[in-house]
C-alpha cells in the first residue's frame, strides 16, 4: 500500500515513540518476561536412567526428602512465639468458631520448652533435641502456605504441585530430567514409614503422566523389593542372564523405533542388576556397633529401631549414587495414631513420634556431613501444613493450619543457620515473605540445576510442569 508524505511522517513519529517507550519500560523492569522454551531431556529408551546434563550448574547432585506426614506443629518445634505464653488460656482473637475439625478452644502455649541452639541462637524446642543441635546447618522457611487443609490433598500438593492425583512427583520430575549416577539401582527410592504409608501413599512418589520408568521404587530396610531372591552370582544363572540379554538386544535391533519395547527391556535389565545390588545395599551387618547405636537401630522401641534402619539405608542409597531418596516418618492414621496428626492429645502424639524420629534423623544428617556427602546433597525436611495456635474444643489438640508453617533445607547450595520469612506473633498467618509450595519446589529444582519454567512435559495439549504456571526461586536462601 502506497503512503503519502504526511502518513509516512506520522507513522515514523509513532514508531519512534514506541521504541522510546520500550526502552523506558525495559529500563524500569516493566516489560513482560520473554517466554521460555522447554528444555527436553534427551532420553535413550534403552537407558532411561543414564545421567543427564542439568540446565545450569547445580549446587546439589542428589536430594534427600524427609517427609513427616500428618502435619507437624511448627509452634511446638521450629517457630518460637513468645506471645503464645502471654495469650495462653485466653479466647483466640478474631478466630472463626469452627475450624477444619470442629469448634475451637483456648489459646495454648508450646507444649515443649524452647532454647537457643548453636552459634546462631536459633530457638528450637526440646521436642527434637538431637535435630536442634544441627540448627547452624539448617535453612528455615517460616512462611510457607498450603492450598488444601485435608491431609491427602495437601500431601499431593506438596509432592506434585497439584491437589488432585495423577501428576508427577518432585522425585519423578528430577529423575526424568537428570537420570541417576548408578544405573544398577533405581534412580528414585521411596522409603515408607515402618508402620505403613502416608495418606496420599504412592502418589507422593508417582510418575503421573511421565514415562513409568521415573516413578519411585518403594521399599524399606525391612521390606526389600519383591522377587529378588534369585542370585545373579551363580554361574549357571549368570549364563542365563547373558543369553537373555543377547536375545533382548537382537529383538531391540529389529524394532529400533519402538521406545516402549526398549523401556520394557531396560526395566527387566534393571531388575536383574538389582538382584545383585540390592542384597548388598540392605546388608547392615558391616555397620559398626557404634553407628547402629548412634542411629537408634538397637533401641528397644521396635518402631524407632526400624525407622533407624531406614535412615541407615537412606545414607547407603545416597552413597551409591541414587538421585532421589524420599524418607517417610508417619503413616496413615487409620487404626491408630500412626502419624503426626494431633487433633487430640498433642503432647502424647508429638512426643511419641518425636521419640521415633529425632535421634535417627539427626544421626543420618550428621553422618552425611561427616562423610562429606552433605556438600552435594540437598536435604529437604517437610510436612504438609502446620497447626493452629489455639486448642480445639477438647482442649488437648491443635487443628490444621495452612496459612503459615515451617519447613527447612540443609546441605548443597543453601545458607546455614538462616531463617527466612515469618508468621504473625501467634504463628497463625504468614506475614513476611510468604512462600507457596510452588516457590518451595522451584527452589529445590534450581539447586539441582533445573529451571522450573523450562522443565516441562507435553500432556493433554499443555506443557505441564511441577510448578504449574506459578512459582519463583527464593534467591535469599541460596548460599
Amino acid at each position: 500500500m502506497q503512503q503519502n508524505r504526511r502518513s509516512f511522517l506520522g507513522n515514523l513519529t509513532t514508531s519512534a515513540g514506541g521504541i522510546a517507550l520500550t526502552q523506558l519500560l525495559a529500563r524500569d523492569g516493566l516489560l513482560a518476561a520473554e517466554g521460555k522454551s522447554p528444555i527436553r531431556p534427551k532420553i535413550d529408551p534403552s537407558r532411561p536412567y543414564a545421567s543427564r546434563v542439568s540446565h545450569h550448574p547445580a549446587q546439589a547432585d542428589q536430594v534427600l526428602i524427609i517427609f513427616c506426614a500428618g502435619a507437624v506443629s511448627h509452634l511446638d518445634t521450629w517457630d518460637f512465639k513468645p506471645e503464645l505464653y502471654k495469650q495462653h488460656g485466653r479466647t483466640p482473637p478474631n478466630a472463626p468458631k469452627v475450624t477444619f475439625e470442629g469448634p475451637i478452644g483456648k489459646m495454648a502455649q508450646p507444649f515443649w520448652d524452647f532454647k537457643p541452639r548453636g552459634q546462631s541462637g536459633k530457638m528450637i524446642s526440646d521436642l527434637v533435641p538431637n535435630l536442634a543441635k544441627l540448627a547452624d546447618d539448617m535453612c528455615f522457611i517460616h512462611s510457607l502456605t498450603a492450598k488444601n487443609s485435608a491431609h491427602t490433598q495437601a500431601e499431593n500438593f506438596l509432592s506434585t504441585g497439584f491437589t488432585f492425583e495423577g501428576y508427577p512427583s518432585l522425585g519423578a520430575w528430577t529423575t526424568y530430567a537428570l537420570g541417576t549416577m548408578n544405573e544398577d539401582l533405581p534412580a528414585f527410592v521411596a522409603i515408607a514409614d515402618p508402620r505403613g504409608r502416608s495418606q496420599a501413599g504412592p502418589n507422593n512418589w508417582g510418575n503421573g503422566f511421565l514415562p513409568a520408568a521415573f516413578q519411585g521404587t518403594a521399599f524399606s530396610a525391612d521390606e526389600p523389593p519383591k522377587n529378588l531372591h534369585a542370585s545373579a552370582r551363580d554361574s549357571a544363572n549368570r549364563a542365563t542372564v547373558d543369553l537373555l540379554a543377547e536375545l533382548n538386544e537382537r529383538h531391540r535391533m529389529e524394532f529400533p523405533g519402538d521406545s516402549e519395547l526398549a523401556a520394557r527391556i531396560s526395566s527387566y535389565e534393571l531388575a536383574g542388576r538389582m538382584q545383585t545390588s540390592i542384597p548388598d545395599l540392605m546388608d547392615l551387618s558391616g555397620e559398626r556397633r557404634g553407628t547402629l547405636e548412634e542411629y537408634g537401630a538397637t533401641s528397644p522401641n521396635q518402631i524407632k529401631a526400624a525407622y533407624a534402619r531406614n535412615c541407615l539405608m537412606a545414607r547407603r542409597l545416597l552413597e551409591k549414587g541414587v538421585r532421589v531418596v524420599q524418607l517417610f516418618n508417619g503413616a496413615h492414621a487409620s487404626g491408630g495414631k500412626k502419624n503426626w496428626d494431633s487433633h487430640s492429645e498433642i503432647f502424647q502424639n508429638h512426643g511419641t513420634h518425636a521419640e521415633i524420629f529425632d535421634q535417627p534423623a539427626a544421626a543420618l544428617l550428621r553422618d552425611l556431613k561427616q562423610r562429606g556427602q552433605l556438600d552435594r546433597t540437598l536435604v529437604v525436611w517437610c510436612t504438609e501444613f502446620g497447626r493452629l495456635p489455639f486448642m480445639q474444643a477438647n482442649g488437648t489438640g491443635r487443628d490444621h493450619n495452612i496459612d503459615g508453617f515451617t519447613c527447612w533445607l540443609m546441605g548443597g547450595g543453601v545458607k546455614q543457620g538462616f531463617s527466612y520469612g515469618s508468621t504473625d506473633e501467634l504463628g497463625w498467618h504468614a506475614t513476611e515473605n510468604k512462600v507457596t509450595h510452588y516457590d518451595f519446589n522451584a527452589t529445590i529444582l534450581h539447586l539441582l540445576g533445573l529451571d522450573h519454567e523450562r522443565l516441562t512435559y507435553y500432556f493433554n495439549g499443555n506443557e505441564r510442569r511441577l510448578t504449574d504456571v506459578h512459582g519463583h526461586v527464593i534467591k535469599d536462601l541460596l548460599a
